[in-house]
Formats: C-alpha cells, sequence, structure tokens
C-alpha cells in the first residue's frame, strides 16, 4: 500500500475515533455531570493517540525503507551482477529504484531488470507490513483514548499541552533552518574572501567572474568587484518604487476614502490579482512587450541604438508586480486610522482632500513607510523579470536604457549548471547572497520596528 494512501487512510479512522470519543463524552454533559473538559477536547485527543504513533512510524519508513531495501537486493543479486563498491553502486540503486518505481522504463546495468522486480516485491511486502503495524498502533491508540474518557479526565490539558509542544517545534525548525541558512552562507563565503579580497568585492568596478581553464590563459584571475551589481539592484529597484509607491498609494486613498463599498468590494480582490500572477509571465511581458516598446522611444528621441534589455523595462514591470503589495499595505494603514481623527477634521470645516492631505496621511505615515521598506525588500529580491528584461551585463552606469544585471540575477547565473565549489567564480554566489541576506534583513527589522510603533499608536 502507498503511504500516501495509507496515511489518508489513518487520518479516516482518526477521524472516527474523534467523533466517537466526542460522542462518548457529550454523554457527560447531557447527563448533567461535573467535566472537566468539552467533548471536542476528548475528540481531539483521541484523533492525536490515534494518528500521530501509526503516522510516524509510516513517515519513519518512508525515509528509511531505500536505505533497507537497496543493500538487500543487492545481495538477493547473482555476484556476476552485483556492482563494485562506492559510486557505481550508489548509481545501480539509483538505476533500479527508478525501474521500480516507474520513472524509467529502460535499463542500461546488467541485473537493473531483476533488481527493479526484487526492489518492487520486497518494497510491497515492507509496505504492507507496515500498513498492518500502523493499524495496530492506531487501534491501539483509540482503545487507549476512549478509556480515558471520563468527566474528570483532563483532556482540554494534554491537547493543549500537545499543541504547545507542536508550536514549540515547529519555531524550532524555523530558528535551525535559518541558521542553516545563514551558516552555509558565512561559511562559503569566508572561503570567498580567502581567494578575494573583501574590499575588492565589496567596492571593486570591474565584474568578470569566468576564469579560464589553463593558468596561461587570458583573464584565468577573473574580476570581483561588486558594485555594478549592487548599482543595478538599487537602480532597478528606484525605477520600480518609483512606479509601486504613487500608483499603490493612490489606489489605496481611493478605495479607503472616495470609492463605493460596492466598488471596493470588487476593485480590491481584481487589484490584488495582480499579486498572484507568477513573475516568469510578468518577465515574459517585460521581455516581449515593454523592452520593444521601450527601445522604440529611445529611437523616436534620437538614442543610438538602444539596448533591447533595459533597466527601465525590468523596473517599470516590476513596478507593476509590487502595486498590489503597496497598495494593500497601504490600505490597511489608512483603515486602521481611528475615524474619530477623520470625523474631527471635517467637523472642523476641513475638506476630503485637505483632511486625507493634513490629517489621516501624517497619522498612517509609520505604516505607510513600513509596507514601502517591505516592498523594496521584496523588489530586491526579483530574478526572473530582471533576467528576462535586463539582462546579464554588469554595467555601472546611470541611463535607464541600457543593459544592467542585479545580484540575485547573478547568483542565478553562478549556480547554474554543473559547477565546482573550490572556485572562486562559484564561491562568489555566496559572498553575494551574504550581501544581499544582510541587506534585506535590515530592511524588514526596520519596517518591521516602524510597524510596531505604528500599532502601539492606534491598537
Amino acid at each position: 500500500m502507498p503511504s500516501s494512501a495509507l496515511v489518508l487512510l489513518l487520518l479516516g479512522l482518526a477521524t472516527i475515533g474523534f467523533l466517537v470519543s466526542r460522542g462518548r463524552a457529550a454523554q457527560f454533559q447531557s447527563d448533567h455531570r461535573s467535566v472537566h473538559s468539552r467533548p471536542n477536547y476528548h475528540g481531539w485527543y483521541s484523533f492525536i493517540w490515534v494518528f500521530l504513533p501509526a503516522a510516524l512510524l509510516v513517515v519513519a519508513w518512508s525515509i528509511l525503507s531505500p536505505s533497507y531495501i537497496g543493500p538487500a537486493v543487492i545481495n538477493s543479486l547473482p555476484a556476476d551482477v552485483q556492482p563494485e563498491a562506492g559510486i557505481a553502486r550508489d548509481m545501480f540503486l539509483s538505476e533500479v529504484q527508478s525501474l521500480a518505481e516507474g520513472r524509467s522504463e529502460y535499463s542500461f546495468s546488467p541485473g537493473a531488470e531483476q533488481g527493479a522486480a526484487l526492489y518492487k516485491e520486497m518494497a510491497s511486502r515492507g509496505n504492507w507490513v507496515v500498513a498492518a503495524l500502523a493499524g495496530a498502533l492506531a487501534l491501539l491508540g483509540f482503545f487507549f483514548a476512549f478509556t480515558r474518557v471520563k468527566p474528570d479526565f483532563r483532556a482540554r490539558t494534554r491537547v493543549e499541552r500537545f499543541m504547545m509542544g507542536l508550536l514549540i517545534f515547529a519555531s524550532i525548525v524555523a530558528i535551525m533552518t535559518t541558521l542553516g541558512i545563514v551558516f552555509s552562507l558565512l561559511f562559503e563565503s569566508l572561503r570567498f574572501f580567502e581567494k578575494v579580497s573583501p574590499f575588492e568585492f565589496l567596492f571593486g568596478t570591474h565584474w568578470s567572474p569566468q576564469q579560464a581553464i589553463r593558468a596561461d590563459q587570458v583573464g584565468s584571475s577573473g574580476a570581483f568587484g561588486a558594485v555594478p551589481l549592487f548599482w543595478g539592484t538599487a537602480f532597478i529597484t528606484i525605477i520600480a518604487m518609483t512606479v509601486a509607491v504613487p500608483i499603490g498609494l493612490l489606489s489605496a486613498i481611493y478605495l479607503t476614502q472616495y470609492a463605493s463599498p460596492r466598488f471596493r468590494k470588487w476593485m480590491k480582490p481584481i487589484l490584488e490579482v495582480l499579486a498572484g500572477v507568477p513573475t516568469v509571465v510578468y518577465g515574459y511581458f517585460a521581455a516581449l512587450t515593454v523592452a520593444p516598446l521601450i527601445r522604440q522611444f529611445g529611437y523616436m528621441i534620437g538614442l543610438q541604438d538602444p539596448s533591447s534589455e533595459s533597466a527601465l523595462a525590468a523596473g517599470l514591470v516590476m513596478g507593476v508586480m509590487i502595486i498590489p503589495f503597496m497598495s494593500s499595505l497601504s490600505d490597511d494603514a489608512i483603515t486602521a486610522v481611528p475615524s474619530a481623527m477623520k470625523d474631527g477634521s471635517l467637523a472642523l470645516g476641513a475638506t476630503p482632500s485637505e483632511t486625507i492631505r493634513k490629517v489621516l496621511i501624517p497619522a498612517a505615515l509609520p505604516g505607510i513607510v513600513g509596507g514601502f521598506l517591505l516592498a523594496v525588500s521584496r523588489a530586491i529580491g526579483e530574478t526572473m523579470i530582471v533576467v528576462m528584461a535586463a539582462g546579464l551585463a554588469a554595467n555601472l552606469t546611470a541611463n535607464p536604457f541600457e543593459s544592467v544585471t542585479t545580484v540575485t540575477t547573478q547568483i542565478v547565473a553562478l549556480l547554474t549548471g554543473d559547477q565546482e565549489f573550490d572556485s572562486a567564480k562559484t564561491l562568489s554566489a555566496f559572498a553575494l547572497g551574504l550581501v544581499l541576506f544582510i541587506v534585506t534583513l535590515i530592511l524588514n527589522v526596520y519596517a518591521l520596528r516602524v510597524v510596531k510603533k505604528y500599532r502601539e499608536a492606534y491598537e
């Protein structure tokens, strides 16, 4: 039985256990007895005991079964087709597993088809054994939980402790993941700075990480001055925010202060649909529609051979993508301003536009600024639009009609394909990632501090 089907079966059994235990506990309340916990808590206590131990067994089998079945399959094959230890053995097992799971139809190694048949047979037998054990665990868990359903049983305390432990576990996983990302970036960046001077990386103006294969070949040392990348990232972000901030803020003002409730009900979701469009779609739109129009405009104003990929094209489309983000955050900030401030301004004779300019916007400014900083972080981390519309050229230029590149784009370019993680070229991607991580972290922390200050003022 597949693991996914087994998990669904366990969920069904756990649901039955929930309903039975809750029905049993509901009888206590109907008898007007003094009970400690509501029936739902008894139901969830049963659900946990039915589902959790059996599900952990299924997950453990799914993770550990390949390491158990693989060697057993190889030992069962004839000696003349058994692969040698090392990489050949791992490749053979990968081929056998692909054949057994239907991800591949052709075999290239002798004995692979025979091994796939054995693998499938052992996996099927093991799955049925695990299914039987999981079913037994689920039944034992149900009987254990059902016998605890009594008026004085503290089911609520047990369930709340379990949920608290689950939340703590989720928090630890999130924290450890973040620490893993930070330490991996830091470790690889230190290896890069052993090869390249940090001063050259942070203040150099020439970026050419292509290293030659031979030592006597021209350009074998490479150039790792990242200033053009930092400038390209900032340049495109400035263009994007120039588009997103006015349109997003004005749309939020209109939807909150001037639009009718019916119009707002329909218009706000339509505006936020833009946030759900994949960035690769924006990239296609920028490359196929916006970039050619900007190039034609460059010819109209007398530019000599404007680039087909430009910072202006990427920045404009990125700004359109960020509009719903900026609009939604500004909308929330303006809506959260106490209505008494608006009513007091209007009662003193101020016009609606004066009230917006002199009362609502200043009062909501911390929230708007926090939204602006979060939008900047979103723009800095964008990749697909830049790859498809701005190009890969590391130019240090202030001309929006020329091609530029960003930090995220170069990270993608450096880590695409087969790479050796002992060269400065590949390790430079981690140094760029570390710089990007620090910048976005500072922006997000500052934005959260601004938003926190705003919330403390009006909650």
